[in-house]
C-alpha cells in the first residue's frame, strides 16, 4: 500500500487514512501546462534620489530613541487592513493575510510570526531602537508518526502506535487458535503468536519497500513508510508522470506478497505441519496471500485501485477520468465489505464454526468490517479530492498572483514609501541600494505594528527581512515548482524577478494560499 502525492494523500492499502491536506504544501504531479508569455510590466518608480534632507518636516532624531516598531506575533490582524486578491489594488494597506501562514510561512512559528533569516543583520537606521530582533527560522521538523525503526534506502521507516494494538491483538486471536492446534504449548503460545504478528509486519514492510524502492527507480521523493493498524502505508511525495509507470508503482506491492506467500511454500515443504515452524509458515503463507489479494481488489485507495486508475488514464487520456473510476469502484467495494464480510462469517465460508458465528464473534466481525469498511470509504474520497487538487494547481502562477512593487531605498520612511506605493497602485515593497539592486523585503506584517503617526519617522527598511537565494522566485513559475520553491525557503513574502533579473514584484505567501483555497473550492 502506499500514497502517491506525499503527506495528505489517499493511502493505497489496507491502512489508515490520512488526514485532508491543509493548504497547499501538498505535493502535486508536475506542472506541463504550457505558459502564457508574459504581460507588459508597468514602470515602477525609482528611489535613487531619495535623502532624508530632501523631505520637508524630518526633523533630526538620530539621538532619539525609539520604540521597536516590529509586530507583536500575538497581535491580531489590524481591523482596517485590507489585502489579498480582493482588496482594493490602488490602496497599500497591509493587514490580516500578513499574518495568515501560506504554504511557505513557517510551520513552527507561532501564528503571524514574521520569518526573518537574518535577524542579527545591521539596521540602516535606528528607527528599531532597542528591541529584540526576531528569531531565527525553526528548521523544519523530519515527519514522525511513531518510533523510528530504520532507514532503508535513506528512507525512514516509523511504526505508529496503533501498531502495538494490533500486534496485542493478534497475539491474542492468534494464541487462541494455537492452543487448539498445539495444545501442548501452554501459555508459551502467546510468544509464539507475538513472533507471528511481528513476521507478518516484517512482510508488510517488504511489500512498502517494494513501493518505495520503485518510487526511486522513477525518481519519485518518497517521505517516509509507517507501519500501523491493519497494514503501511509508503508516503510518495509526487505522481507518477505516465500511466506505465503509475501501474508498476501499484503492481510491485501485491507482487512482493505474492513473492513472500512462494517463498514461505517452499520454506513449509520441508518441514513436519504440526510444528511450531510448520504453523508459522503455513500461517505466513496464507497471510502475504490475503494481503496481495485484498489490495489487488480494483478500487482505490488500494493498489488495485490504482492499477485500474492507471488502466483508465491510459484510455482516456485523463489521470482525474482514472481516479473518478478507481474511486467510485473503491467507495462500492467499501459497501460489499461492509455487507459482505459478516454475513460470509456466518455462513462459515471464512472457516468458523457454528459457535463461533453467533454471539461475540458476530460482533466482532462487523466491527472490522466496519472498520475496513470505513477504511477504503475514506480513502476513496480522499483520492477524489487530490485528484482535483492536481486538476487546479497549475492555475497557482506566480505571475498572476505576483503584487507589484515599488522599490525604495533604506533611508526613505515608512510613510512616503507608503505614499509611493498607494501612488503607483503597487502593494509591496522593496529596498535597493543605490544601484537598484533589491537588498530585503518589507514585511507587511511588520507595517502593521507600526502606528500612523510614527511612520515618517520609520524607516522602511527597519521593517525588512534580507533577501535570501530561496526568496527569488521566478516569476515563470506554476503549480508544483512554485510551491517546492515556496517550501524550501519558508517566508511571508518572495521577490518575483523575470528571467532577466528585473523586479517584477512580490509574493505573498498569505495570496498564494488563499488562490489555492479558492481553486480547491471550484468543481472540476
Amino acid at each position: 500500500m502506499d500514497v502517491s502525492g506525499g503527506s495528505g494523500q489517499p493511502r493505497s492499502g489496507n491502512d489508515e487514512p490520512t488526514e485532508p491536506p491543509t493548504g497547499p504544501a501538498a505535493p502535486t504531479p508536475h506542472d506541463s501546462t504550457a505558459r502564457p508569455k508574459p504581460p507588459a510590466q508597468q514602470p515602477a518608480a525609482t528611489d535613487h534620489d531619495e535623502h532624508p534632507a530632501d523631505r520637508p518636516g524630518l526633523p533630526d532624531r538620530s539621538g532619539e530613541s525609539t520604540p521597536d516598531p516590529s509586530p507583536d506575533p500575538d497581535r491580531p490582524p489590524h481591523p482596517d487592513s485590507a489585502s489579498g486578491p480582493g482588496a482594493d489594488p490602488h490602496t497599500f494597506a497591509p493587514g490580516a493575510d500578513a499574518q495568515t501562514h501560506g504554504p511557505g510561512a513557517d510551520a513552527n512559528a507561532p501564528h503571524g510570526a514574521p520569518h526573518d533569516t537574518h535577524p542579527d543583520r545591521a539596521l540602516a537606521t535606528s528607527a528599531r531602537g532597542h528591541g529584540q530582533p526576531p528569531p531565527p527560522p525553526r528548521r523544519p521538523r523530519e515527519p514522525g508518526g511513531g518510533l523510528l525503526m530504520g532507514r532503508p534506502f535513506g528512507v525512514p521507516v516509523y511504526v505508529a502506535p496503533s501498531w502495538f494494538l494490533v500486534a496485542a491483538l493478534i497475539t491474542w486471536v492468534f494464541g487462541g487458535q494455537l492452543d487448539r492446534v498445539l495444545p501442548q504449548l501452554g501459555a508459551a503460545r502467546y510468544l509464539v503468536s507475538l513472533f507471528f504478528a511481528v513476521a507478518f509486519y516484517g512482510s508488510v514492510l517488504v511489500h512498502e519497500l517494494a513501493h518505495t524502492v520503485a518510487a526511486l527507480r522513477f525518481k519519485l521523493p518518497v517521505r517516509r513508510i509507517q507501519l500501523q493498524f491493519l497494514g503501511g502505508v509508503s508516503e510518495i511525495e509526487k505522481e507518477a508522470e505516465t500511466p506505465g509507470r503509475e501501474f508498476v508503482l501499484a503492481f510491485v506491492g501485491p507482487l512482493l506478497s505474492l513473492v513472500l506467500s512462494g517463498v514461505f511454500y517452499l520454506a513449509l515443504q520441508p518441514v513436519e505441519r504440526g510444528t511450531v515452524p510448520g504453523v508459522l509458515l503455513a500461517s505466513l503463507m496464507i497471510s502475504n496471500l490475503i494481503v496481495a489479494a485484498f489490495n489487488l481488489l480494483p478500487g482505490l485507495p488500494l493498489d488495485g485501485g490504482r492499477m485500474l486508475r492507471a488502466v483508465v488514464w491510459k484510455i482516456t487520456g485523463r489521470p482525474m477520468s482514472g481516479t473518478v473510476a478507481a474511486a467510485w469502484v473503491g467507495r462500492a467495494l467499501a459497501v460489499s465489505v461492509l455487507i459482505g464480510l459478516p454475513l460470509l462469517s456466518q455462513s462459515g465460508a471464512l472457516g468458523t464454526t457454528a459457535e463461533d458465528s453467533v454471539g461475540m464473534g458476530t460482533v466482532t466481525d462487523a466491527l472490522l468490517a466496519a472498520i475496513v469498511a470505513a477504511i477504503i470509504w475514506t480513502g476513496a474520497g480522499n483520492s477524489l479530492r487530490m485528484a482535483r487538487l492536481r486538476e487546479h494547481l497549475p492555475e497557482l502562477r506566480a505571475r498572476t498572483l505576483t503584487r507589484r512593487a515599488v522599490p525604495v531605498e533604506t533611508t526613505t520612511s515608512l510613510a512616503e514609501a507608503l505614499r509611493r506605493a498607494n501612488a503607483a497602485g503597487a502593494r509591496a515593497l522593496v529596498i535597493v541600494d543605490g544601484h537598484g539592486e533589491p537588498l530585503s523585503l518589507v514585511r507587511e506584517s511588520a507595517i502593521v505594528g507600526v502606528p500612523e503617526h510614527r511612520r515618517p519617522w520609520v524607516a522602511a527598511s527597519a521593517l525588512a527581512q534580507d533577501l535570501t537565494d530561496g526568496m527569488r522566485v521566478s516569476a515563470e513559475l506554476a503549480g508544483e515548482p512554485l510551491l517546492d520553491v515556496l517550501r524550501a525557503t519558508p517566508a511571508t513574502e518572495y521577490l518575483v524577478v523575470e528571467e532577466t533579473g528585473e523586479i517584477y514584484g512580490v509574493l505573498s505567501a498569505a495570496d498564494v494560499e488563499r488562490a489555492f483555497v479558492k481553486a480547491m473550492a471550484r468543481p472540476s
